[in-house]
């Protein structure tokens, strides 16, 4: 038996998330199941890296899966790819041990937010940002982002509130590496790399940072909010369409 390791990239735009849902929805695990099938007449079912929400894109998704089968890994890329439909695409397979897991033997992730900050409505990347109309402080981004740099409590960042005993310090404990914020243009990127994130994590680190940079919330607020250890204490989440999951290292 196989255990073969494929890359991702997809437009989650018409997509409902990363894992199966019920019939009628399209997701990215579902649509890639499918294709095994046609290609290989039976059920195999996939692990990914990890599960990203409706309307959240990938340049870096990994999955696992595995096949009694000779095809090579260049003919199962062009396989799938001529049974998937064009908004996800497989960029790479690869042979990998047999005790590789694309969740459990991950190391670290890396995920995207994308900005766009100027007076004027995006057209071309409108599906692919957040449109920020009004001033951001830069400064006052970078200066908040550097309290969650490092192993924490980010509860107040799940999208469970752990003070309510859903969720352990344990279970909402991460190690967020980097956070490196820059701005081309009217473009603002924040990139978040860590050992593992909660569900909509980095939506709602976003939705704090922004509301810090355009002044809704006072300086040193967003470390405050880590502090709390709770959901209610931190400001809305932001949109599902800025994010995408860049890279997941082993």
């Amino acid at each position: 038996m196989r255990n073969i390791k494929i890359t991702i990239e997809y437009n989650g735009t018409d997509l409902s998330g990363w894992q199966l849902q019920k019939p009628g929805k399209r997701t990215v695990q579902g649509e890639i199941e499918q294709a095994l099938k046609i290609i290989f007449k039976k059920h195999i079912r996939i692990n990914g890296s990890g599960r990203t929400d409706a309307g959240v894109h990938a340049t870096g998704q990994v999955a696992n899966f595995k096949i009694d089968s000779p095809m090579t890994t260049a003919e199962i890329v062009r396989a799938l790819n001529g049974n998937i439909k064009d908004n996800i695409t497989i960029l790479s397979a690869a042979d990998v041990p047999e005790n590789f897991h694309s969740q459990y033997s991950a190391k670290q992730k890396t995920y995207r937010y994308t900005i766009m900050n100027r007076a004027a409505r995006p057209a071309l990347e409108k599906d692919f940002v957040w449109y920020v109309p009004y001033k951001i402080n830069l400064a006052v981004l970078k200066e908040e982002a550097k309290s969650l740099i490092g192993k924490h409590n980010f509860a107040s960042f799940a999208a469970t509130d752990a003070s309510k005993g859903k969720l352990t310090a344990k279970e909402t404990t991460r190690t967020v590496y980097e956070l490196i914020i820059r701005k081309k243009g009217a473009v603002i990127t924040i990139d978040i790399t860590a050992n593992g994130f909660l569900y909509k994590m980095v939506r709602n680190i976003v939705g704090a940072l922004l509301d810090a940079g355009t002044g809704q919330i006072a300086p040193g607020t967003v470390k405050k909010i880590l502090k709390a250890k709770s959901r209610a204490a931190a400001p809305g989440t932001a949109p599902a369409k800025g994010l995408r999951l860049i890279k997941v290292e082993y």
